[in-house]
């Protein structure tokens, strides 16, 4: 089993109507797939974000079955609105 290589892409609220998140992840899967060799693409997403996980599925992404709390207080993500947050991770075979 390949070592599981965490890595983030983000598009910012300015830049999701641009276009940039239709090339960004393509070629994420691209690099994973033909560089790290993986055979699995596995993306963590907020429970609450409806739009984003219709968008992730439309995109061949399934629920993977595993979430994990949000990580309150933590500096690399700005102060929440709502404390019912949690992560859920979706995958998709390369």
């Amino acid at each position: 089993m390949a070592a599981r290589i965490p890595s983030a892409i983000s598009i910012g609220p300015h830049l999701q109507d641009t276009g940039l998140d239709k090339r960004a992840l393509p070629e994420a899967e691209r690099i994973a797939r033909d560089e790290w060799r993986h055979a699995l693409m596995r993306m963590t997403v907020i429970d609450v974000r409806d739009e984003l996980i219709a968008w992730n599925q439309r995109r061949g992404y399934r629920r993977a079955g595993i979430t994990s709390p949000f990580p309150y207080g933590h500096e690399c993500f700005s102060v929440p609105r709502r404390d019912d947050l949690r992560f859920e991770d979706f995958e998709k075979a390369l």
